[in-house]
């Protein structure tokens, strides 16, 4: 049985955005514009208690926010 991921990417996907789950399938629908999906993505990693985070056009990661317990707080 595999883990499910909590974490969501936000990705291109043709001609719209999509949220995906680390190693799964795409969730829901497809947004026409990035802030939508992002928006989206968001509240699903906040339900999850993950990590999102918004790839660009290009595939790489350009934004990340972290909605879990952080296993690394900060000090001071």
């Amino acid at each position: 049985m595999t883990k499910r991921s909590n974490n969501i990417h936000t990705v291109r996907s043709g001609n719209g955005w999509v949220n995906k789950p680390e190693g799964g399938q795409a969730l829901g629908t497809v947004h026409r514009t990035q802030q939508r999906a992002v928006e989206v993505g968001q509240q699903e990693a906040r339900s999850r208690g993950g990590e999102h985070m918004t790839h660009g056009v290009n595939g790489q990661i350009r934004a990340r926010n972290s909605y879990g317990k952080d296993p690394f707080p900060p000090k001071g």
